[in-house]
């Protein structure tokens, strides 16, 4: 069996290819743009493939060579602040590469199995009366990524109607752990905590809005979610994926200020709080485990631990990412 892995060298595409070598027999190759230094130690072990995911002759080419008997599409731009940077970047960017990997399994006719990540942000305005958020509220995004996700999911039920493309689409939750890169509330905090202890800046944390709640699952446990929506989920069926708890990012910072034994001032940004903010968000993953049996089984201090430890190396090695976040608009392509 062959497993192609679109991102691979993302912070879940890197978790994900790991998951595969140690738990399955299976060849494992995927796409990379950019750096790849997430999957460096694995890199005897994988057959990999620079490209830009917009060209649908280059994808056609990918998945012909490889003719996988499963696709995780995880090549996208991730981040919702950047979306409202640039709004038509992620639209293009998420919607034209999720096209080509269809398109591209309907051209070859190849039986793959496709995993289509869409994400919470499909949901989007939660109210407290939508909670536990099923796979039956209403899509409501408030971001242009959230739009971006909620197209990518109905090509993926538009390809399976149309085409019979067995297409298993997810929603995942809000994820952490180590190798998330910068754009992320748990990632963004623990770089500052990381870089007060190496005294590289005042003893304060900038935040945003602490009081919203989030439903986090370890990026670990997502991976292994992954495999299993791909290998036992229902065609054309979606799923959410998540822990079933919120958090505040109060709570999340605070298990961070702890870990690191400092004493950090908070101190509001006013460039850190969003345009809507929905107060608490979280899944009801019941159609998932009765499907695949799957429970999160990380605890949430493990994970914050972990991104500590992350970063601090990040830190001390300084390999931080090497763009701000409102300079990453000008990198065009599909990451």
């Amino acid at each position: 069996m062959r497993a192609l892995i679109t991102g691979i060298s993302g912070f879940v595409g890197s978790h994900l290819a790991e998951y595969l070598l140690a738990h399955t027999d299976w060849q494992v190759v995927g796409t990379v743009y950019g750096r790849i230094d997430n999957i460096a130690h694995l890199r005897e072990r994988l057959a990999l493939y620079p490209a830009e995911l917009s060209r649908l002759e280059v994808v056609r080419y990918i998945v012909d060579e490889t003719r996988p008997d499963y696709i995780f599409h995880l090549a996208a731009q991730p981040i919702s602040a950047l979306s409202r940077l640039d709004p038509w970047f992620t639209l293009e960017n998420n919607i034209r590469a999720q096209l080509n990997v269809l398109e591209a399994v309907v051209q070859l006719k190849l039986p793959s199995r496709v995993l289509v990540v869409g994400s919470a942000e499909e949901y989007g305005k939660i109210t407290p009366a939508d909670l536990p958020v099923d796979e039956e509220t209403p899509l409501r995004p408030v971001t242009p990524y959230g739009v971006s996700k909620v197209a990518q999911d109905f090509l993926g039920l538009q390809y399976y109607l149309s085409y019979g493309v067995a297409t298993v689409r997810v929603r995942s939750f809000n994820h952490v752990g180590p190798r998330q890169r910068e754009g992320f509330v748990a990632a963004d905090f623990a770089k500052q905590i990381a870089e007060i202890e190496a005294g590289l800046r005042p003893p304060r944390v900038l935040v945003g809005d602490l009081s919203a709640g989030r439903d986090f699952s370890d990026v670990r446990d997502v991976a292994r979610a992954y495999y299993l929506a791909l290998t036992q989920g229902e065609p054309g069926e979606v799923y959410n994926i998540g822990s079933g708890r919120c958090y505040t990012v109060q709570t999340l910072l605070e298990t961070l200020i702890r870990l690191s034994g400092r004493p950090v001032a908070i101190v509001q940004d006013p460039a850190r709080l969003r345009p809507v903010e929905v107060p608490e968000v979280m899944a009801d993953i019941r159609k998932f485990q009765a499907r695949t049996g799957w429970q999160p089984v990380i605890p949430f201090e493990q994970s914050m631990a972990d991104v500590l430890n992350y970063w601090r190396e990040q830190v001390r090695m300084g390999a931080t990412d090497p763009t701000p976040l409102e300079l990453r608009i000008v990198a065009r392509g599909t990451t």
